[in-house]
Formats: structure tokens, sequence, C-alpha cells
């Protein structure tokens, strides 16, 4: 409003002046006049500039009080604004220790799952180099015939004496010819004891995987298929005897690997002991066959017990028959009972009535004199 007020009063001023610059145009002979209105304007220029000054002097006031108004304005949001940002401060400072705390117990539970997946990692690491031992040691067996031939036998006898009962096996039993056998199946004729052997030309197997040039391999796979055919010729022989065990004898091979080789590459030699009625198996079709064995006593048993059956049976229809001839006479008991029930109903019947009779007989007359019975109910009374 101050600035309008200085505008206006300068307005004033100029507008004077021009006045003035006007006069002394138009009226030059009239100095005095001119004299006098000049000195008026000067009054009214001084008195405005008075008033302008005063104007000045309370703008320049209330401009320092805005100043000051705004300086402390300026100061309080100052204040306000340092005090919200120590606040957001302390709320940052609170949220970044709770989040490094999470972080830090989050990294401790990573670390010490870590850790215990480091442990397992480590003890399976150490199965590995014992189980790679174990490998080590199982090669050695392998490469040495005697060692093979009791790691053979020992997986023999595992499999033998988890399927079968003990009646139905023997170890190293020994045949009339002398000869000595790994496992005898025991079983009834038909087809009767099943020679089982446990030892297998493996060196010529392992030459075959060694081999390394097209040359070896031909010479392997020859060596190969020659070791099997004299061992299976040599168990045609030695383990089937005629009356005495049947007429077929088992090879078996401990390793699966070997057994698909054989199969998968070497036919002639499996039809030749087909011929020869040595059948060649490994663990797992050792496994289905020693079941099928264990079906077959089973048969046997209960063939051998079908007599013994069938005489309980006949002993168990007797009983039958005593049972039905005791129902027959217990019914003609029961027959008897109910008809001397009937009986006693009809007498019973009889009875209740001629009761009934002797109630209806008044023994006053009007007078109260004596009534004298009927007789025909006098003669009645003597019946069943």
């Amino acid at each position: 409003m101050e600035i309008i007020d200085i505008i206006i009063l300068a307005a004033i001023a100029g507008l004077a002046v021009l006045v003035i610059w006007n006069l002394h145009r138009s009226h030059d002979g009239k100095d005095d006049e001119l004299a006098r209105q000049v000195a008026d304007i000067a009054t009214q220029m001084a008195s405005s500039q008075a008033v302008l000054n005063d104007r000045l002097s309370q703008i320049t006031q209330t401009g320092q009080a805005g100043q000051d108004a705004l300086a402390q304005r300026l100061a309080e949001q100052e204040k306000k604004l340092t005090e919200q940002l120590g606040q957001r401060l302390d709320t940052i400072q609170q949220r970044v220790g709770t989040s490094l705390q999470t972080s830090t117990q989050q990294t401790l539970e990573t670390m010490g799952k870590l850790q215990e997946r480091l442990a397992v990692i480590d003890e399976a690491q150490r199965n590995i180099a014992s189980l790679g031992t174990q490998i080590v040691g199982l090669q050695d067996i392998l490469s040495n015939k005697q060692s093979r031939g009791a790691f053979g036998e020992l997986q023999l006898s595992d499999l033998v004496s988890t399927i079968l009962p003990p009646s139905a096996y023997s170890f190293q039993a020994t045949l009339s010819t002398g000869v000595r056998a790994d496992c005898l199946l025991d079983l009834p004729n038909p087809p009767g004891s099943i020679v089982v052997d446990a030892k297998f030309p493996l060196d010529g197997y392992r030459r075959l995987r060694d081999a390394a040039t097209p040359d070896e391999t031909i010479k392997a796979q020859r060596q190969f298929r020659d070791d099997v055919t004299k061992h299976v010729k040599d168990m045609a022989e030695k383990y089937i005897i005629t009356g005495e065990t049947a007429e077929s004898a088992i090879m078996f091979l401990p390793s699966e690997a070997v057994y698909a080789e054989l199969h998968a590459n070497f036919e002639a030699v499996v039809e030749e002991s087909y011929r020869r009625r040595v059948f060649i198996v490994s663990p797992t079709t050792l496994m289905a066959t020693l079941n099928t064995i264990r079906a077959v006593l089973k048969d046997a048993r209960m063939r051998e017990q079908a007599g013994l059956i069938q005489h309980e049976l006949t002993r168990m229809l007797d009983d039958v028959r005593r049972l039905g001839d005791r129902v027959d006479k217990l019914d003609k008991h029961f027959g008897q009972a109910t008809k001397d029930i009937r009986d006693i109903q009809i007498s019973t019947d009889k009875i209740a009535g001629k009761a009934e009779k002797i109630t209806e007989l008044e023994m006053d007359d009007e007078s109260g004199d004596a009534v004298v019975a009927k007789p025909h109910l006098v003669e009645q009374s003597g019946g069943d």
C-alpha cells in the first residue's frame, strides 16, 4: 500500500510541474500570480514531501518489522526443521540399527547352517574316501582268484541263507565223486538236488575291459569266450551226476556287469551253456531262481501233507455224520417235549373252563336259603 502512495505523490508532483510550466507559457505577463501559484505549489510539494518522507519512514519501519518477523519465522522454521531432521535421523539410525541387528542374526544363522552343511559335506567326503578305499580293496579281491572265489561264495551264501530255509541247502557239500560243491540245493525229485558254483574266470573279462586297441579287444574277447566255455564244460562234467543230482547246474556270477556283457556280446557261449544245462545267473536272477525254488519246496511239502490232510478230512466227515445223528435224536426229543407241552396246555384249558363254571354258581337264592348244586355240574367235575 505504501508503494502505491509514493507513486501517487510522484504523479501529483509531476502534474504540478506540468501545470506550472503550462501557466508560465500562457501567462507570461502575470508574474506575481504565477509566483504565488508556484509558492502554493511548492508549499504543497513540501507538504507532500513531508508526507512522502513519513510514508517512507513508515515503510522502512514496516519493512524492518517484516524483516524481523521473517527472520523470527525463518528461525522458528529452521528450529522445527532441525528438530524434524533430528527425529528423522534418530528414526533412521534406529531402523538402521535394527536392520543391522537382524542382518547380523540372519548372517549368523546362515553361517551356522553353512557350517552344518559343510560338516555334512565333510562326512560325505570321508564316506566317499572310505568307499574309494573299499572299491580299491574290492578290485584287489577280484584280481586274485582265491579271493575272488571267496567273495563269490560269501555273496552266494548271503543270498541263499536269506531266501531259503536251512533244511533246503548245504554249503561245501561233498558229492559221491569226491567233488566239493560251493552250494547244494536239496530239492525233491524231480528235479533233484542242484549244484550252485560260485567260481568264475574273470581274467578274460578284465583284459576285455582294459583293452585299448582293436587287436587287444579281439584277443580279450577270444580268451573270455574260451574261458567261460571251458568252465561250462567242467561244471557239466563235475556237477551233473545221474541219479544223484538234477540234470542241470547253476553258474553264479557275482557281477551284474559280467552277466550283462556275456548275454549282450557272447550269445554263442550262452547257447552252449543251455545245451549243457548249465544255467548262468547273476545276483538278481539268482534271487528270482531261489524264490521259485522256495515255491517248489512249499508245493512239495503240501503234497507230502496231502495224505494226512485227506485222513483228517475223513475223520472230520465221520464227526459230521455223528453230529447229524445226534441232532436227529435231539429233534425227536424236542418233538416229544412239544407234544407233552401241548397236552398240558389242553388239560390246563379244561381246568380253567371248569373253574369258571364253578364261579358262576349262585350259592344263595333271593330268600337267603342255600342252593343245592346242579347234578350235571357235579357229574362233570370228574373229567380231565
